[in-house]
């Protein structure tokens, strides 16, 4: 079932500040993410630091915190509005209940093809998304595209909307995604990623929703086997 995509935002709070003195003193810039350090988007981060460093003759860089070391995404997003991180590289979910904006991308069934997913984000409607959230705090820095969303369930596969009636499905923790999920017939259960191994394997939840690397990365397949 996969009915959209999802984009994930790269967050930096002051971030106009904090550049603005990067000519005075050399800054390791600290960044979250909630996935292992071989997971896409902390190797784009990672590569992001290796660029920082060597367009600044080695002076600045980036230094990224993975594996949810500093929390689930709320937490190092609020960490990153208080200065404790200098960036966060967070899925747009967490932040649809932040900037209104940014559930404009979050919608199912919004984008024709990749290509038309690429062209909005990296145009100008992108931007303006980007921006929304400076009145918040936050300076969006990107998009990243991290594929499609996918089920995968503990007990049956996910073919039609049918199949999806009365299953407790994990969603991200968004207004907008329990409002999506049980439009489609699902008990929405808000849950950080970090608590779906354990919630599907005990059964607090039949189901999850996520891409694919994501559904590898934790190891969902050893108690979720149907992947739709």
């Amino acid at each position: 079932m996969k009915s959209y995509r999802r984009t994930l935002i790269a967050l930096a709070a002051c971030a106009a500040a904090a550049f603005a003195s990067l000519g005075a003193q050399a800054t390791e810039f600290r960044s979250a993410d909630i996935h292992p350090d071989d997971y896409p988007t902390v190797t784009a981060v990672k590569f992001m630091g290796e660029r920082l460093k060597a367009l600044s003759g080695g002076k600045h860089s980036i230094k990224v915190f993975n594996n949810s070391s500093l929390g689930q995404e709320k937490d190092t997003i609020e960490q990153t509005k208080i200065g404790a991180l200098q960036m966060v590289r967070v899925n747009i979910a967490p932040m649809n209940n932040i900037c209104a904006e940014t559930q404009v991308p979050t919608m199912p069934f919004l984008f024709r093809s990749v290509d038309h997913l690429h062209k909005v984000l990296d145009g100008p409607i992108g931007e303006e998304i980007l921006r929304s959230c400076e009145k918040q705090g936050f300076v969006g820095l990107a998009f990243y595209d991290s594929g499609a969303r996918s089920m995968f369930t503990a007990k049956k596969p996910v073919r039609s909307f049918a199949d999806m009636k009365g299953l407790k499905v994990r969603v991200q923790q968004s207004d907008l995604w329990v409002s999506m999920l049980e439009a489609m017939g699902a008990n929405a259960t808000p849950m950080p990623m970090g608590e779906v191994y354990t919630g599907l394997k005990t059964g607090l939840i039949d189901a999850a929703e996520n891409n694919y690397p994501t559904y590898e990365s934790a190891r969902a397949f050893e108690v979720a086997k149907y992947y739709t």
